[in-house]
């Protein structure tokens, strides 16, 4: 899709980019303490599960049992002997302490189990799209962590150097080799960008897997031996044929949000562009098109374009150029 815009005016006139930080991004607020030293102690998690302090999060293919309270949603945290112990396939993980609490993990790759109608009260199995955005920090906190690891450990179960087995140490942390050799959990980089052009409008993309009329910022991982702001020109380029400015000042760092699905960090950025004319790839982004505000407003109201879910930095990135939150028909939370 061409835009009808024409090339960037000339002169020293830029539009004001959005300032950082983003606050109280969802999944971002974690108030935990990892404690990472306490990882290698021998006999950690076997000392945790026998102390009725301990509390246990279950995960199940990514997702945990929330309830729902007068403080807001929570997660069902429980005492060792009060949940199903670790199955042999199952992660138990070390999450940390928040004061003199301490918390584990049971994370499986099975789907969450079954109950006769009203046995779990007022219990029910929600994933981080569904209550991210609605869990207080610390529970952010503990079901991000959970997810994340509980899906390192389902893509890493052999060494890539010599394709032997691992096997789980450091209290969940690490995957070791039966000789020794250790390898670390991995985070994979990707920068998520909203786009400007001269006349303050703002490039939103649909990428061909997406439910019809979804669009959000444009987005995409870092290569080897490239730094983020390169990342951000050079996936624009690719992806929609639009040039970001050279300038330092043309690329703006707003925040950043871990997002397990499977393993990314989406690093925020506001960025400026020089061209308006847009040729997408076709492969990553079948359609794209710039918005004013009113236009943007406009289709959203409609049901003709569809943004990011809430819990997303997209969304965020998106309303830190709007000014506000978006006027979605029926967007309330899952809560």
């Amino acid at each position: 899709m061409t835009s009808h815009a024409v090339d960037a005016p000339h002169g020293p006139a830029k539009v004001a980019l959005p300032s950082p930080p983003l606050r109280d991004l969802a999944l971002s607020r974690q108030r935990l303490d990892r404690a990472g030293a306490r990882r290698a102690e021998p006999g950690l998690l076997e000392r945790l599960w026998a102390e009725p302090s301990t509390r246990v999060l279950r995960v199940h293919a990514g997702r945990a049992p929330v309830v729902r309270t007068a403080r807001g949603v929570q997660l069902v945290l429980r005492a060792p002997a009060e949940v199903p112990a670790p199955g042999e396939h199952d992660l138990l993980l070390y999450l940390g302490a928040d004061g003199a609490q301490e918390f584990v993990a049971v994370v499986s790759a099975d789907a969450e189990p079954e109950v006769v109608d009203g046995a779990a009260g007022d219990e029910e199995w929600r994933g981080l799209r569904e209550v991210g955005d609605v869990l207080d920090d610390r529970d952010a906190g503990l079901l991000t962590e959970a997810v994340s690891m509980g899906n390192w450990h389902a893509e890493t179960r052999f060494s890539p150097r010599t394709g032997e087995p691992l096997a789980a140490a450091s209290a969940g942390w690490v995957k070791a080799e039966p000789g020794g050799k250790e390898h670390f959990p991995r985070t994979d980089a990707a920068v998520i960008m909203a786009v400007v052009d001269p006349h303050d409008r703002l490039l939103l993309g649909h990428q061909p897997v997406w439910p019809e009329n979804r669009y959000s910022v444009l987005a995409g991982f870092v290569e080897p031996g490239e730094c983020f702001e390169d990342t951000v020109r050079r996936e624009v380029l690719e992806e929609a044929g639009v040039v970001v400015g050279a300038d330092a000042e043309d690329v703006r760092y707003l925040g950043s949000q871990p997002w397990p699905f499977p393993a990314s960090l989406m690093v925020g950025f506001a960025a400026r562009a020089v061209t308006t004319d847009i040729r997408v790839d076709g492969a990553e982004i079948a359609l794209a098109r710039w918005f004013t505000r009113e236009e943007l407003a406009q289709e959203v109201r409609a049901g003709r374009v569809l943004p990011p879910p809430g819990v997303s930095i997209a969304r965020r990135l998106i309303e830190a150029w709007f000014g506000g939150p978006l006027p979605v028909p029926g967007d309330d939370t899952w809560a």
